[in-house]
């Protein structure tokens, strides 16, 4: 009799069954009616696959959560985001700034042994990896709280979804055949393969097409409906593909059975498993079958040359063993790819070069640097020349430097010179000159001087004599802003009550002071010793990036500082230096005369500090000094009004000693 339900469930059925053949009858009739008068006077026939769902499965979802709403959903997006970014915004590296010593020790705890020691040789500013690490980096998920409940479990219960299904994949039972018919029929159906390796379509019945390949699905369907259907179209994909279980092996992070998509390769199952550990080999894949070897698979074939040929499907029960890691040896310098690599026997050099992507364009590529591990406590060193010495043998451990030709320096007498000529001559520009050329040479390339030219106020600018000009100039400065600060703090015995306000202006102004002589940019003036009417530049070598400039005559000569009147005046032949001041109506009450000085067109200072022997007069001794066109003369105030020891250190000969001009002294005015 059997169990009450069960009767049910059977009589149902059959009413089913019963009513599907009705249904069947009545549509064959029509179709042979309308193939007869190759007319539908009823339309095209529709075909259902009938509902076997049990009734109440409707109402199954009846205590599910309700669903998000779009802003919700985005709200808990977010929020799960901006957990996610909070968490790695600390260990993550900012571009052009120092790593952090937590930033450092995160990244040690990741390298084995053999990475933080090319580490050490590399330094912190570029990461060593192991080649391929990049491929196991897991990419951050969806929030899987976030999905709807029905996305949860099509999530759960899919598997894969194939895009794009080869041609040769051969259907087998679990695959979803999609099927769809237009015309004098319609029918859109989604069929399982079963057991047997059929699908079921309506009023057509079952369709062998298990060990069908996909290229001949559509027509092996295709061919079974014709029996029974005329004046129809028909088309055949797949939909969802069956799942297997693989088992991943060996060396590996997470070793252990999986189960993936039927168009799953070796490599989908290498990285479902988190790719090959520390001690794993991303160039000994073994795929086995059955308790046999049935394929090998390099990764470095698809990750140095987009060879995926060895990526073989997998099937039902297959086994992927990762072995063990071989000898690995670091690349690092001047390449266009730093990594660890890992080696196989029998590869070179030259391999290990391929692989790194080749030399950069700033290396050396006559020799590398071989550092083997074995010798590193003697400091040993192999250079090994290229291309000579590229099949030379390697071993695990070993570190290969390129080197930079950019960093090293040639000899000077090697050097050709590139120099730049502006001013007075016939073709200013720049100019490539031969490694002992000097300002003649340079004169010459430049078509020789234009009748204008004022060779005694040629100025030479020289990068190598600007940098020693500036670390000069700030020792200087920072030991007269030393001496100010004890100025400050050492007062005079006689005191009076307005003092302290008398000392904060004095800090003031020194302050200030020192700002705007900060703010003088020096240019690495070289002074040449050049008479006031030579026609010609001395023998002075040249060196790269230097810059001449040959200005035309000047007819002025600038008078400034503390005197009544600065300007420009104009030039008077046979004038002295105190003419030129009188002119400007002489120095003020408040300057020091006698420690005026001129800086001349061709750089040089001469100081009435040469031409007087006291500190205390009002004369500026420079009475029998010539005034020569393009002199700028100066007068500085009297700093012994405000406290001898300013005076004692002469601050103004920090300027004139490195040959500044014109302008830059009349900022400090």
């Amino acid at each position: 009799m059997g169990h009450p339900r069960t009767r049910n469930r059977t009589v149902g059925w059959l009413k089913t069954l019963a009513m599907a053949m009705a249904a069947g009858l009545c549509l064959q009739s029509l179709a042979v009616a309308a193939d007869d008068n190759e007319t539908n006077p009823v339309g095209p026939v529709r075909l259902v696959v009938p509902n076997r769902l049990n009734n109440n499965s409707a109402g199954s979802d009846a205590n599910a959560p309700a669903p998000l709403t779009p802003s919700e959903r985005e709200k808990v997006i977010q929020q799960q985001q901006q957990m996610l970014l909070q968490q790695q915004m600390l260990l993550q590296p900012i571009p052009g700034q120092p790593l952090t010593r937590e930033q450092l020790a995160a990244r040690a705890a990741q390298q084995t042994e053999f990475e933080r020691y090319v580490q050490r040789a590399v330094g912190d500013d570029v990461e060593i990896r192991r080649f391929g690490a990049e491929l196991m980096t897991p990419v951050v998920p969806q929030p899987y709280e976030v999905l709807q409940p029905s996305a949860r479990q099509s999530q759960a219960s899919m598997g894969e979804i194939s895009s794009q299904v080869p041609s040769d994949y051969v259907v087998t039972v679990g695959d979803e055949v999609i099927v769809n018919i237009w015309g004098a029929v319609e029918a859109d159906l989604r069929l399982i393969v079963d057991r047997s390796g059929r699908i079921t379509i309506p009023r057509v019945g079952p369709v062998l097409v298990a060990g069908v390949r996909y290229a001949d699905l559509n027509s092996a369907i295709e061919q079974r409906v014709s029996q029974v259907f005329r004046n129809y179209r028909l088309n055949a994909s797949l939909g969802k593909l069956r799942s297997i279980r693989i088992y991943v092996t060996g060396f590996t992070q997470k070793p252990g059975a999986y189960t993936v998509s039927s168009l799953s390769t070796i490599v989908n199952a290498m990285i479902q498993a988190g790719g090959p550990s520390a001690s794993g080999s991303f160039r000994n894949l073994e795929l086995r079958r059955g308790g046999k070897l049935v394929g090998t698979f390099d990764l470095y074939d698809l990750l140095l040359r987009g060879d995926r040929s060895g990526d073989r499907l997998l099937q039902a029960d297959d086994v992927v063993h990762i072995g063990p890691i071989g000898p690995q040896v670091a690349l690092i310098g001047s390449v266009n790819r730093q990594a660890i690599f890992e080696l196989k026997p029998g590869e070179t050099l030259n391999d290990l070069m391929l692989m790194g992507g080749g030399l950069s364009a700033a290396a050396d590529r006559g020799r590398v640097a071989v550092e083997p591990m074995d010798k590193r406590n003697d400091g040993r060193v192999m250079e090994a020349k290229l291309p000579q010495q590229g099949n030379l043998a390697l071993q695990g451990g070993d570190i290969v430097r390129a080197l930079n030709l950019i960093d090293t320096v040639l000899p000077q007498y090697r050097q050709n010179k590139r120099v730049r000529v502006d001013g007075e001559v016939q073709r200013p520009g720049e100019y490539i000159l031969p490694p002992n050329s000097t300002l003649s040479d340079v004169i010459k390339a430049a078509g020789g001087l234009t009748p204008a030219a004022f060779i005694y106020g040629s100025e030479l600018n020289r990068e190598s004599v600007r940098v020693a000009q500036q670390a000069q100039y700030e020792r200087a400065l920072r030991d007269l802003e030393g001496e100010f600060a004890r100025v400050q703090v050492m007062p005079k015995a006689s005191v009076t009550a307005d003092d302290p306000t008398v000392q904060s202006n004095r800090g003031q102004a020194s302050s200030r002071l020192i700002d705007r002589l900060r703010a003088v940019k020096l240019t690495g003036r070289v002074v040449m010793q050049i008479a006031p009417t030579a026609t010609s530049l001395p023998d002075l070598a040249v060196e790269d990036g230097d810059r001449l400039t040959i200005p035309p005559r000047p007819t002025t000569v600038g008078v400034w500082g503390s005197v009544y009147n600065t300007g420009s005046y104009a030039f008077a032949p046979g004038a002295s230096v105190d003419d030129m001041l009188r002119m400007a109506g002489g120095p003020t009450r408040g300057a020091d005369a006698s420690s005026a000085f001129v800086l001349r067109a061709n750089g040089v200072v001469v100081s009435s500090r040469q031409y007087t022997s006291g500190w205390f007069t009002s004369s500026t001794g420079l009475s029998s000094v010539s005034a020569q066109p393009g002199d700028t003369i100066f007068v500085p105030e009297d700093l012994t009004k405000v406290t001898l020891r300013q005076d004692a250190k002469e601050w103004t000969q920090i300027l004139y000693q490195f040959g500044l001009g014109a302008a830059a002294l009349k900022s400090l005015k």
